[in-house]
């Protein structure tokens, strides 16, 4: 059994599986295999009876990669290992010790933290506008997971913005919110490992049996993890040699959640005996993808780092302009067009782009061509409320009528549920509803035909198993997604739009380590591609040059927009596109984030050149100066009297009687020079 398992892997993989006498840290680049060297690692060291499987607690840090794990493991006959996300490890421990820790029930997890953030920022801030109280919501989380307190925030959010909120602001903003949530009798998503690391650090004989419980570690994504996720797998591993990290610094993409690689990097320098394995053979896409992959970090091709191909040549990725936004996105419909055509299904396309807002015109393109599509959200397939329903009834009817056919059951189930086999027009959450039984049917029609004499009571289990392992069925359609949420996955086919500068690097990330977190996204991107890569661009909303990550690619550098010289008002309408602004944020740009206004970026540097000096000389934290977003509306508009200065949001007579002649000589001096 054991040469069976190991006759699957490559020659770094099979170090990692066989390398059980040391802490190992691998460096596996996408597509590479990770999770089939540390599922394989697990089932050889189970067949070799070096690991009990209830003993073994696999790590990750989505449900879908601990579904997949699962399986994984499951099909190489290893049932009895965990694999479970952090969060989940956690919480099932801190239920099962905290009454005997603390002779109480550990406290419900609170579903929704939105309500509890938007009281505290309005009595703080007088306002509960839905994108100042989402900013604060997750700056919260960023500060639970950096284990930064309340009372320690100010003195380390110096180079941390708000939504135009003080450090000291989101300070007592964070202390109201812990107090609501102690009058409710609540905990958070965070509090979960926070309590966990409490109950192994001051209560030793519950860390000893935890510790005896779990002995062997496999911890997935290191690369994501923050320093409380760091914290409490010390605290579970507590020194020991029998533990496996696994994670990728090229595509660490969320520290804006508090992740850092660098717990990642550090880690064999932690455990003195650790060895570093690199997994660089990339098993996904063809070398004309991963040539490009490797352009946008800027590794050559056999230096170390640099993914290697294995597959057979493909086409070049191409590289496109539109006029704008609409075109972009009908041209990028036809193109999924031609490829389906041309043989690949609908559910081995994707379509990825860098925010939200970008999605309603790419739905709009395939809406009118009739192409199939469904949406990627972060709401997980099984806990959508029609498919936790619709699983339910059906798991009731099969034990009602055990006779009939489990797609003649299913059928009768969504029918009371209002499903009708025809899409609903329109977009919205009627067509997301609709999207989610029609694929919870094809999953089980599907599944029914690999199947004989299958029962509706099998098929009820079968479902309860693949929700167990977040084992979400693939519609015949074209996945839209955010670049962040394509993570971990990959298509025959990928279309990325909106490469451009303002988008990708994203306006609000325009120095370092945010510009490198921008530059690891896109290539996160294009290494979802197995075969065929699409990246295009517009000069929507304005005027916009491609994005500097892919410039040497498409022929010539990117250039920067020419300044503009404006002398914009406060408003509550975006300048550039005449829409609603939202938040703060936006309101003091004058226009949304994403709306392209050209400004000079070497005054832009200059101002924030100025800025520091102030900042260091007043000995104050340097957005207490002038925010970025307000530097950037000076570098816009380029203001030359105390009267033109005044007139931009976010100056009031307080700052301009502080800051607004030593701005103004930076713009003069600027023109002059």
């Amino acid at each position: 059994m054991s040469n069976q398992i190991l006759d699957a892997l490559d020659p770094e993989q099979r170090t990692v599986a066989t390398l059980l006498d040391a802490p190992v840290v691998v460096l596996a680049g996408a597509g590479t295999g990770k999770t089939r060297a540390i599922t394989h690692r697990i089932a050889y060291a189970v067949s070799e009876g070096r690991y009990s499987p209830t003993a073994t607690l696999a790590v990750t840090f989505t449900t879908r990669a601990a579904g997949e794990m699962r399986s994984r493991l499951a099909g190489l006959g290893v049932r009895g290992a965990q694999a479970r996300t952090i969060h989940s490890a956690a919480l099932r421990q801190c239920q099962f010790f905290w009454p005997q820790a603390y002779g109480v029930a550990f406290p419900a997890v609170a579903e929704n933290t939105f309500g509890l953030v938007a009281r505290a920022a309005h009595q703080v801030l007088g306002s509960s506008d839905t994108a100042l109280v989402r900013d604060l919501d997750a700056e919260i989380s960023w500060a639970k997971t950096s284990n930064v307190a309340p009372a320690q925030y100010v003195d380390v959010a110096e180079s941390r913005s708000v939504n135009g909120a003080s450090a000291a602001q989101v300070a007592s903003v964070m202390t109201l919110y812990e107090k609501a949530k102690l009058t409710e009798g609540t905990v958070d998503f965070n509090d979960i490992l926070l309590c966990n690391a409490v109950l192994l650090s001051e209560h030793p004989e519950i860390g000893e049996t935890i510790r005896a419980t779990y002995r062997h570690f496999v911890v997935d994504e290191y690369q994501d993890v923050s320093a409380l996720q760091h914290r409490l797998i010390q605290l579970w591993v507590d020194g020991r040699p029998d533990v496996c990290v696994v994670g990728d610094p090229n595509q660490a993409i969320h520290s804006f959640a508090g992740a850092d690689a660098g717990y990642l990097l550090r880690f064999a320098s932690e455990y003195p005996a650790a060895r570093t394995v690199r997994l660089v053979r990339n098993y996904r896409s063809t070398p004309e993808v991963i040539a490009s992959a490797n352009k946008v970090l800027r590794v050559r091709e056999g230096s170390e780092g640099a993914l290697r191909a294995t597959r057979a040549a493909g086409p070049a990725p191409s590289f496109h302009h539109a006029a704008d936004e609409a075109t972009e996105a009908s041209d990028v419909a036809e193109w999924l067009r031609g490829r389906h055509a041309a043989g690949t299904r609908w559910s081995e396309l994707a379509v990825l782009y860098r925010i939200n807002a970008q999605s309603p015109s790419l739905e709009a393109a395939l809406t009118e061509r009739g192409i199939p599509y469904t949406v990627r959200g972060t709401e997980r397939f099984y806990d959508r409320a029609e498919v936790r329903q619709a699983i339910l009834e059906f798991g009731r009817h099969s034990q009602r009528d055990a006779e009939r056919p489990p797609g003649a059951l299913l059928d009768a189930v969504l029918a009371g549920l209002g499903w009708k086999p025809e899409a609903p027009s329109g977009q919205g959450r009627q067509r997301e509803r609709w999207e989610s039984l029609t694929a919870l049917r094809t999953m089980v029609s599907e599944e029914g035909e690999r199947r004989e004499a299958w029962s509706g009571e099998d098929a009820a289990a079968w479902l309860q198993e693949r929700a167990s392992w977040q084992a979400a069925p693939v519609a015949d359609a074209v996945t839209l997604s955010t670049l962040h949420a394509a993570k971990g996955l990959e298509w025959d086919g990928v279309a990325i739009v909106g490469v451009r500068e303002g988008m990708i690097p994203f306006v609000l990330a325009q120095e370092e380590p945010a510009l490198s977190e921008e530059k690891r996204l896109l290539y996160v991107g294009f290494t979802r591609a197995r075969r065929d890569l699409r990246v295009s661009w517009s000069a929507s909303r304005g005027k916009a040059t491609r994005s500097r990550f892919i410039a040497d690619q498409t022929g010539g550098h990117a250039v920067a927009a020419p300044p503009r010289r404006t002398t914009s008002v406060k408003s509550r309408t975006c300048r550039v596109c005449g829409n609603p602004l939202h938040s703060a944020a936006e309101r003091k740009l004058s226009r949304h984030a994403d709306c392209e206004v050209a400004y000079d970026e070497d005054l832009f540097e200059a101002l924030r050149a100025w800025r520091k000096q102030v900042a260091e000389e007043t000995r104050m934290p340097a957005f207490v100066v002038f925010t970025d977003a307000t530097l950037q509306a000076i570098a816009e508009a380029a203001p030359t009297t105390p009267a033109q200065l005044l007139r931009l949001p976010g100056i009031g007579q307080s700052k301009l009687s502080k800051y607004g002649e030593g701005a103004l000589g930076v713009v003069r001096q600027h023109q002059e020079s």
